[in-house]
């Protein structure tokens, strides 16, 4: 979700996930976890964690499908309520009801008929300001969906391809919402004639681009505004070094929607035992609670522990936009198509 700077979760190696000793996780390229809680559930489990990393969501969900007779591992984590009738409607994944799933707060749940998924965290995909920017121009942040198609904020906003990223389909979505099936596209006029950029993923867009990250400094990025998370601004505090009293980013938090990433056994997975205590282990307290450091996230659990640092720099929108799954579903294809005709070409 929100890309982490952190250290991945430890390597099986070269072993695959036939070794009925691993289980192998594929996910997108923010995964991570912290090496003492993922040796915690080796030992406790006796199966080593292989993670196979495979890009943004978007991608990584597609190749999933794509290779779903022969999957690269046992469990895939990282399909959102965005993707998710895809992975769901092609058999990505095979019912299973993680241990502690009872512990999950309902409104995250979803596909409680079958339990082919399982909520593991949330986060809103929003629109992050680079405050000293702003500051510097005496320009005020945007707040809005409608401010960023103002003549003042020309130029100054990079997002996500929305067919291949899962932060770019999300701010799609998030402006569908807003404007409705008949308003969202003549949004996204406005937006491409008001100099939006767009790019192929979360890590281009925020690392390179935005000039407000710790990457996007060093890449000399000259965007000000990025479509990424309401949990990005604590990753240039914790990382920083001194560490700031306050975040060098803020979010603009009239453009949040609201994200639920969900973990799920593959189908013809080569070892099911250890994929199922590994989806156990993910909805466990010691897991949830260290997450939010780690992937920038929010736990689902019930009365799981957030760390005061992600509260103060990184709270959750207070009304993101949503939408039914369902929608969703019925409309995200045709949506991805009409924005690839009218904001790339």
């Amino acid at each position: 979700m929100a890309g982490t700077l952190a250290a991945c979760g430890s390597s099986g190696g070269d072993q695959g996930s036939g070794d009925s000793k691993t289980v192998t996780l594929v996910s997108h390229d923010s995964w991570a976890a912290s090496k003492g809680v993922i040796a915690a559930f080796e030992k406790q489990s006796g199966y080593k964690v292989n993670v196979l990393e495979d890009g943004d969501a978007g991608q990584a969900v597609n190749k999933a499908i794509l290779t779903k007779d022969n999957p690269q591992g046992d469990v895939f984590f990282g399909v959102d309520n965005t993707l998710l009738s895809r992975a769901l409607d092609n058999g990505l994944f095979q019912p299973y009801e993680a241990k502690g799933s009872d512990r999950i707060k309902p409104e995250y749940r979803a596909d409680q008929g079958k339990h082919r998924v399982t909520p593991v965290d949330t986060g809103d995909i929003c629109v992050n300001y680079d405050k000293k920017y702003f500051a510097d121009h005496e320009l005020e942040p945007p707040k809005s969906f409608d401010d960023l198609v103002k003549p003042q904020y020309k130029n100054l906003l990079v997002t996500e391809n929305a067919s291949a990223s899962s932060p770019g389909l999300g701010f799609l979505l998030g402006s569908a919402a807003k404007y409705g099936d008949g308003g969202w596209e003549g949004y996204w006029k406005k937006l491409k004639a008001n100099g939006v950029k767009v790019v192929d993923g979360w890590e281009q867009a925020y690392n390179e681009e935005f000039s407000g990250s710790a990457g996007g400094k060093k890449a000399k990025g000259d965007r000000p505004l990025v479509v990424s998370y309401a949990s990005s601004p604590p990753v240039e505090v914790v990382y920083a070094d001194p560490k700031p009293s306050t975040a060098p980013t803020g979010v603009a938090q009239g453009t949040c929607f609201r994200q639920v990433e969900y973990a799920g056994l593959l189908s013809n997975a080569k070892n099911t035992k250890g994929g199922k205590a590994f989806l156990d282990f993910l909805v466990s307290e010691r897991f949830q609670e260290d997450m939010p450091l780690n992937m920038f996230v929010y736990p689902v659990r019930e009365g799981a522990q957030v760390p005061p640092e992600f509260l103060k720099f990184g709270p959750q929108a207070e009304d993101p936009e949503t939408m039914d799954p369902a929608k969703i579903a019925d409309h995200r294809d045709q949506w991805v198509k009409s924005w690839t005709s009218l904001v790339l070409k």
